[in-house]
């Protein structure tokens, strides 16, 4: 997503262009879809008394924050710059936006350019709740989520690419969302859970993934919608949207044997939950880079960060704070490691101007990077805190140790995704015919049992999960 800097970079489009037009529809689309795949990909690494819990957690983002956007965040994260920190109130409600309107040095409507930025901000919010798992009140959350997405999210997005915010003027290079969304959030994951702490059991139980499967069809989504993510964020159909699809491919391809190959050299196993993870470590790190390397490039992106985000997802257990499914290791990590390395491999000749060190800019362009990173982590992390604690002194973030236990999905949902509850109250002749087969066997094997007795051994199957 161009900033200020990248903006001039474009050619002046004054008449609509319906293929960028097009392909913007086409791309915001995109995003939509990567905030019911987190959901999936969250939902599936939960235990399966918290699975619906972690879905909604997600998808209630796609309600609260749309309309957040609509009423006024897009004024404040693109409207008229305020001291480079803030947006306008040009836009509230999105009113004074005319249908033919374009976004200024684009081919595309601003009605567009809105909607594709909404999507980013629906997912920013939800990725951080995967470090809640097990232990959060809903209506907290929803709260939390809100609020989150007004004090912190829309003023990062207005530094790093509103026309006239600080970090766009400084030069830092965010194509598309590696500080303002994955630092940014998972930054806020950890200020969240130093505030709720930690799960009951955490050391003690394992809180293994209950559906694999479900965690695969996730990253399928994510990986799918990132592309829409990554280069729809350069707002037009040519070449640069081109490099950064094949660049966010390549270094999520990567990234994810990177990840293998940590695994398999530290643990002596290559895990379906590693592959999935690996692969959405590359799709963070890509993100702020994807205009700025060349494709060999986001192969030395990926495998970094899928070795990196590997060994960070264990800091958890050495540190003792509770990062549920890995937003600070995967997230936070990736998205560091990802905006820092533009100013290593940043070509110079790809979507931006700016060279990184190792294609002869010398330490300039790395500078920048990690002031961006340096900021938006500490500010991210230090109001989402401050957030948290707010939340939870009114209210309370944290469900009671009983709901907790017994599973979050009935405590605040009143449901479960597996009902086991009911087996054979539909299967009732089959059971009884089960039963009378299970009889005639146990009177053969045992002479003088009373006819039709099936005995204390003939249970009607029952169904295990672990909870």
């Amino acid at each position: 997503m161009p900033a200020a800097g990248i903006v001039a970079l474009a050619a002046d489009k004054p008449a609509l262009d319906t293929g960028h037009t097009a392909f913007m529809l086409v791309s915001a689309a995109l995003v939509m879809v990567m905030t019911p795949g987190l959901a999936f990909f969250y939902g599936g690494m939960v235990r399966v008394k918290s699975v619906l819990n972690m879905l909604m957690m997600s998808f209630i983002s796609l309600g609260v924050v749309t309309v957040v956007w609509t009423l006024f965040g897009f004024s404040l994260a693109f409207g008229t710059d305020h001291g480079g920190f803030i947006g306008g109130t040009d836009w509230l409600g999105l009113r004074h936006i005319g249908i033919t309107q374009l976004w200024p040095g684009f081919g595309i409507p601003v009605y567009v350019f809105a909607a594709f930025q909404m999507m980013f901000a629906v997912i920013t919010p939800a990725l951080i709740s995967g470090a809640l798992a097990d232990r959060v009140k809903f209506t907290a959350w929803t709260l939390f989520s809100t609020l989150w997405v007004i004090v912190v999210y829309l003023p990062v997005a207005h530094w790093v690419w509103g026309a006239g915010g600080w970090l766009a003027k400084l030069g830092v290079i965010d194509f598309a969302g590696g500080t303002a969304v994955h630092i940014n959030a998972g930054a806020a994951a950890l200020g969240v859970i130093l505030v709720t702490g930690r799960r009951i059991g955490f050391k003690k139980d394992p809180f293994r993934p209950h559906n694999l499967p479900l965690v695969m069809l996730g990253a399928g989504l994510l990986w799918f919608g990132w592309f829409g993510f990554n280069a729809g964020s350069w707002l037009g159909a040519d070449g640069v949207a081109g490099a950064a699809f094949v660049n966010t491919q390549v270094a999520t391809a990567a990234a994810m044997l990177g990840w293998l190959g940590y695994e398999r050299l530290r643990h002596g196993s290559f895990t379906t939950l590693g592959a999935a993870s690996g692969a959405v470590a590359g799709l963070v790190a890509i993100t702020p880079a994807c205009g700025s390397v060349s494709p060999l490039g986001a192969i030395a992106v990926g495998l970094i960060a899928g070795v990196l985000c590997s060994a960070a997802v264990g800091l958890k257990y050495k540190l003792g704070f509770d990062d549920s499914l890995d937003v600070v290791g995967v997230h936070m990590v990736g998205g560091i490691a990802g905006s820092l390395l533009v100013g290593l491999f940043a070509t110079g000749g790809v979507g931006q101007s700016a060279k990184g060190l190792f294609y002869g800019g010398g330490f300039g362009q790395l500078g920048k990077q990690c002031v961006g990173v340096l900021c938006v982590l500490l500010y991210s992390l230090v109001v989402s805190a401050v957030l948290a604690k707010a939340i939870d002194r009114v209210m309370g973030f944290r469900v009671g140790a009983d709901e907790e236990v017994a599973g979050i999905d009935q405590a605040e949902h009143a449901e479960s995704g597996y009902d086991f509850a009911g087996v054979g109250s539909a299967t009732r002749p089959v059971l009884a015919g089960l039963a009378q087969l299970t009889a005639r066997a146990e009177d053969r094997r045992t002479p003088g049992a009373p006819p039709g007795d099936p005995g204390p051994q003939a249970q009607a199957p029952q169904s295990k999960v672990d909870a």
